[in-house]
């Protein structure tokens, strides 16, 4: 029952507006190697944590889980485009479990990710079907959003059904620390900005080029320090991080709103991160290694990537 986990942050400005290149070569070393690793373990099934950023879920049904029982990546930005290798009868079995385990989660057969989940497969994999791969929604932008108790709770419960399952899995989560991008916000949106935050899918390529074109731009204001964004948070990205690594359980005491007031927006995508480790958490104590971190304004992210095996291995 051998597990391998590999986190990491994605972000959708590389190749658009990057940091000197010493600093991209040092990130594409760290993910080579992780790369490596996910050969040599050469998994039978992979289970990847990730959000969406209004590509594939909207506000006219936001849950804040949901199982892929099948699924295709849109392709937005310079991300993979094309369908999933999706084990179906697995991934609803998985659901089925979950559920029996008293966490609430939905399931779809119809599954879009954009980069979030995308970026994490070519990375840690080289493509999008190049081993059976079940994706895992977390809603990580559109308030309101599960606590990261129930996150973990529900990574656990996952964990259980793949240490019952007997296979040699790879578990990835993906998702940047302190960040805050331009996303819009329901509450405080105009009426075409929240129709497209509710049912916004399938945009046509000039409406997807212009939201694009909208982050580079703010990306570079930020880098600038011509920006309202709210500033990374290397501090508090540390210390999330030690968390994970060496007390696992103290996450369940960071609430909604700290997240938000010290990381950013858009650092709920930690819960990618304590999905992932709740599943290894699961086959019992583990060895955690901090592979990466940096606070890369040009990607208005913190940035990290890290990876962790049982204790016994």
């Amino acid at each position: 029952m051998p597990i391998h986990l590999e986190c990491l942050s994605h972000t959708p400005l590389h190749g658009y507006f990057d940091p000197a290149p010493e600093v991209v070569a040092e990130v594409e070393r760290v993910q080579a190697a992780a790369l490596e690793r996910v050969r040599a373990y050469d998994p039978e099934l992979v289970v990847v944590f990730a959000p969406d950023h209004y590509n594939g879920f909207f506000y006219d049904l936001m849950p804040p889980f949901c199982i892929g029982a099948d699924a295709s990546a849109v392709g937005d930005y310079k991300s993979l485009a094309g369908p999933l290798a999706v084990p179906c009868t697995l991934a609803r079995d998985m659901a089925a479990s979950v559920l029996a385990d008293d966490i609430d989660t939905a399931l779809s057969y119809r599954m879009q990710v954009d980069h979030g989940c995308a970026q994490a497969l070519e990375v840690l994999t080289g493509g999008l079907d190049v081993y059976p791969v079940i994706p895992v929604f977390i809603n990580s932008v559109a308030p309101p959003m599960a606590t990261l108790r129930r996150t973990r709770l529900f990574g656990e419960a996952i964990g259980r059904f793949l240490k019952r399952s007997g296979r040699r899995v790879l578990v990835i989560g993906s998702g940047g620390i302190s960040h805050e991008p331009p996303v819009p916000e329901l509450a405080t949106a105009n009426d075409e900005v929240a129709e497209r935050l509710i049912a916004g899918r399938n945009p046509t390529p000039e409406a997807r080029a212009a939201r694009q074109a909208r982050t580079i731009a703010a990306a570079k204001d930020f880098t600038a320090g011509s920006s309202s964004l709210r500033p990374l948070n290397p501090e508090w990205d540390l210390a999330f991080l030690e968390r994970l690594a060496n007390d696992f359980p103290a996450v369940d005491s960071m609430s909604n709103d700290d997240i938000t007031r010290d990381g950013g927006r858009s650092a709920h995508e930690i819960r990618t991160w304590v999905a992932a480790f709740g599943v290894l958490s699961a086959y019992g104590g583990y060895s955690a290694s901090m592979d990466f971190y940096r606070a890369i304004p040009e990607w208005i992210a913190g940035f990290a990537a890290m990876h962790a095996v049982p204790a016994a291995a």
